[in-house]
């Protein structure tokens, strides 16, 4: 006996044996189990998800021997041969090659004969929407008011070309896609029962790639064991489709995280080496994206358990949504221009340095004389006594990227019932003072640098320090913490600046390095940072202050709004009332 493909051979023979679309079957049980039979059914969806399969199982339950029912015996004559192909009955029609109206008219012609020796002459016509515009017409009437001996099935992967007329006359059932777990399930029952040795994880690979089709699916299957002698195996399934490790893409968008456009590259170029499907492999970063987007909405969103909480977390908390979706319309539209570009694999280095260079972050691109003369920021963690992180809160943790690089123990600010950890931190090297040259240095020194700083910060911080946070031009996490933030102290050389606690958490290297290139660049000095966790602010933060401003203009627009004249005599001539609720304040910017 020749050799039957999976997809074939293991086609549901009833209901039970179908994986997913419940709601379908769910009524079409219910409906035979009843004896609520309607002449027309219509089942619409993409390819592969069952749409064929369950007509053919509905025609073998209503013209079964043993009777109607959901569950047909599968042993008799006609049940037998609706599982063969040989049903006199079961007139099948692939609408894609009868389009035309005298093909619909001949068919149309035998209806009014009884069915050979079933219950039921069935009608199963597929793609029914390729059918011309006449033959649709031929077929209205005699689809609204059939003979009793006749039932029509009707399957569409494109329902919207269905003309409603047809729609009208048929109960419609809406077949969904398969899941990727309902997918990867039924693999593994297959490679089972067919003795075939797999791998999960390729599987899942398998499940992807068949988008939703358990058809294409099978298909795939098959191709995986042919290709792999037998096995399917996870490096012979990416090396099949084109695809690469999960581990790959993780690994690109840690370097992503880095903004390291050197290391990005590099990783990129550890894809490229495995001569991978460019556009599968932007789909699955796009898809990671999209994942790590939903988390951040809400964990509970995610349905699917790749990568893993974990993974996704992590990613979550790396990235603002705003960055997020930035990243994901920037792959979208990559993923489009690698079809025009005249070398892939070129061309998808290009959309790596994309991505890097439309970040909100800064790119970190150093040379080994910056890393000597990059300045430092000082990060210190003031915990409470009652809420301390760990036992070795109280240790100095020190680390000089220069010898004289030390500060002062004088210079670490008191705390009252809490414990000042120092944590020195490299900043990002894109700032004027780690560009400067050794000569220069000795210069700058010379400068007045208290009176300058105390001049720009008198002006914009010390007086208003809740305005200067908003003139800094910072956005995503770096805003937010600036602008949560109270301005503690500064000296000529040094800013304090306060977090509340949960806020904290969110700082990195790359926020605090952002806030103090930004710092440097207002004031045009250069200086040091210090970022302090504390139990709770007394004190008013930028947030607050700007809500408040925003609050007493509302407040005053309405006011000035009331004493209009022109709004007086409206609210006289037309006893109109003034909808406070509405009034917005207009970017004077347009």
């Amino acid at each position: 006996m020749s050799y039957q493909v999976l997809a074939r051979k293991w086609r549901p023979a009833n209901f039970k044996q179908m994986v997913g679309q419940e709601h379908v079957l769910q009524a079409l049980g219910n409906a035979l189990d009843s004896n609520r039979l309607h002449h027309a059914y219509l089942f619409s969806g993409t390819r592969g998800v069952g749409k064929t399969t369950i007509a053919r199982i509905f025609a073998k339950s209503l013209n079964c021997e043993q009777g109607i029912s959901s569950e047909p015996c599968g042993q008799c004559s006609s049940c037998s041969e609706v599982d063969q192909g040989r049903s006199v009955d079961l007139i099948e029609i692939d609408a894609a090659s009868r389009t035309g109206v005298d093909d619909m008219r001949e068919l149309l012609d035998n209806v009014q004969y009884a069915p050979t020796r079933s219950r039921f002459k069935i009608y199963l016509i597929d793609e029914v929407h390729m059918l011309s515009k006449h033959s649709f017409n031929a077929l209205l009437k005699t689809l609204e008011e059939p003979p009793p001996h006749i039932k029509f099935l009707l399957a569409t992967t494109d329902p919207q070309k269905v003309p409603v007329t047809v729609l009208s006359r048929c109960l419609q059932f809406n077949l969904k896609r398969m899941s990727k777990a309902q997918i990867v399930s039924q693999l593994l029952y297959l490679t089972e029962q067919e003795a075939v040795a797999a791998d999960e994880s390729a599987l899942v690979q398998l499940a992807s790639a068949a988008d939703g089709s358990m058809r294409d699916a099978l298909s795939l299957l098959d191709q995986a064991i042919g290709y792999g002698a037998g096995q399917v195996r996870e490096d012979t399934v990416e090396s099949m489709l084109g695809s690469i490790s999960r581990d790959y893409l993780l690994r690109l968008l840690d370097a992503l995280s880095l903004q390291q456009a050197s290391v990005l590259i590099s990783e990129a170029r550890q894809v490229i080496d495995h001569n991978p499907d460019y556009q599968r492999v932007c789909a699955e970063m796009i898809s990671l994206l999209q994942q790590i987007a939903l988390y951040q909405s809400d964990p509970k969103l995610i349905i699917d358990d790749e990568p893993g909480a974990e993974t996704l977390r992590k990613y979550s908390e790396c990235w603002s949504p705003e960055e997020i979706q930035l990243y994901y319309q920037v792959m979208l539209q990559g993923r489009q221009d690698l079809l025009i570009c005249p070398d892939e694999a070129a061309g998808f280095e290009m959309l790596m340095l994309r991505l890097v260079a439309f970040s909100p972050q800064p790119a970190l691109v150093e040379t080994s004389e910056e890393v000597k003369k990059k300045p430092e920021v000082i990060v210190t963690e003031a915990v409470s006594d009652a809420g301390r992180r760990d036992s070795g809160v109280t240790q100095e943790r020190r680390e000089s990227t220069t010898p004289d690089s030390t500060v002062p123990q004088s210079e670490a600010p008191a705390f009252t019932g809490s414990v000042a950890v120092p944590r020195k931190v490299v900043a990002s090297p894109n700032t004027k003072s780690s560009q400067a040259e050794p000569g220069a240095a000795k210069s700058d020194e010379a400068k007045p640098c208290a009176g300058a700083v105390g001049d720009g910060l008198e002006a914009e911080a010390a007086l208003d320090w809740s305005m200067l946070a908003y003139k800094l031009g910072l956005t995503g996490i770096a805003q937010e913490l600036v602008a949560n933030s109270q301005l503690q102290s500064y000296t000529d050389k040094r800013i304090v600046l306060q977090l509340p606690g949960e806020l904290y958490e969110l700082v990195n290297d790359l926020t605090r390095a952002e806030i103090l290139q930004a710092l440097q660049q207002k004031l045009g000095v250069s200086l040091s940072l210090e970022l302090t966790a504390t139990a709770g602010l007394t004190g008013e933060t930028p947030l607050q202050a700007k809500k408040q401003r925003e609050c007493d203009d509302r407040v005053s627009a309405i006011a000035a709004i009331r004493d209009d004249e022109m709004v007086k005599k409206l609210q006289h001539v037309f006893d109109a009332e003034l909808d406070e609720a509405s009034v917005v304040k207009i970017d004077s910017n347009g």
